[in-house]
């Protein structure tokens, strides 16, 4: 039976490969990117199984009126795809408050919006499942993506509380945290001019890497899609999924620090307890 999809961020990257193994398998995709031209070939290939919508996330009421139109024009929707994204390059006293502002807007404020326009129709609909597009960085950090980490954490906290409110309703949701890949949002990375004080630490040496090409990459694309239509076609709903092996390590090391960390501080932690808090 074929499932239904809603996808942000079709143009390239992830969304475009999603939206092209779901067409070629038989699935309806309801593909929503800022330059819609972008999908000629597909539209042209697959007719009425692709529905097209013009849609920058960051407005909020163009948001709830495209998902209230790929609803009413396809009836049921299976999959929510939170895949568009935006990043930025730069130390923390680099950006600019415009650059910072397209970031959260994006990644946070952007899927929030999409989360909130569609969950009335899931909820009506009485099932469904939300994927969010994170990445490592939505758990483990690395100098000069400090406003893209905090887009990332702040919005795997949003999934996370309201994975638990939906439950009741049949709706699902899964954080799927890809690790570097190339899919072309490197090469498109904003990049903040260098303050010289950052060039002799860990900011400056990253960013040699990233300008010199060593920055590692090591996942491919193609699998990424693949392992997110698994998980959707083996009814799996795990809270988060990552997926690479950069992913994999980086954020297993940081969760273990960060536990090694709390469990260090428990007494002091004990210790501010009021003195009617029975706990030990």
């Amino acid at each position: 039976m074929a499932t239904t999809w809603f996808i942000t961020g079709t143009s390239s990257g992830f969304g475009r490969l999603l939206t092209e193994r779901l067409l070629a398998r038989g699935d309806r995709v309801a593909a929503t990117l800022r330059r819609p031209e972008a999908l000629d070939d597909l539209r042209a290939e697959y007719g009425d199984r692709l529905w097209i919508a013009r849609l920058d996330v960051t407005d909020g009421e163009r948001v709830r009126h495209v998902v209230n139109e790929a609803f009413a024009a396809l009836a049921s929707i299976d999959v929510i795809v939170n895949n568009a994204g935006h990043g930025l390059f730069a130390a923390g006293e680099e950006a600019t408050d415009e650059q910072i502002r397209e970031v959260i807007e994006t990644n946070l404020l952007g899927s929030i919006h999409v989360i909130r326009a569609a969950l009335p129709h899931l909820r009506a609909q009485e099932h469904g499942r939300i994927l969010q597009v994170s990445s490592a960085g939505g758990q483990a950090t690395y100098p000069n993506f400090g406003f893209y980490h905090a887009s990332k954490w702040g919005i795997e906290g949003f999934c996370e509380t309201v994975a638990q409110e939906v439950e009741p309703f049949g709706i699902t949701l899964t954080i799927v945290e890809p690790g570097a890949t190339p899919t072309g949002f490197g090469s498109a990375l904003p990049i903040a001019p260098a303050m010289p004080e950052y060039q002799a630490g860990p900011a400056g040496e990253v960013r040699r890497a990233l300008l010199d090409g060593r920055f590692p990459l090591p996942n491919d694309p193609e699998k990424i899609a693949d392992a997110m239509i698994d998980l959707v076609d083996n009814d799996e709903t795990p809270l988060r999924l990552p997926l690479g092996p950069d992913t994999y390590d980086d954020v297993r090391a940081r969760l273990v620090a960060r536990l090694t960390e709390h469990d260090a501080h428990r007494d002091v932690a004990l210790s501010v307890a009021s003195a009617i808090d029975a706990r030990s």
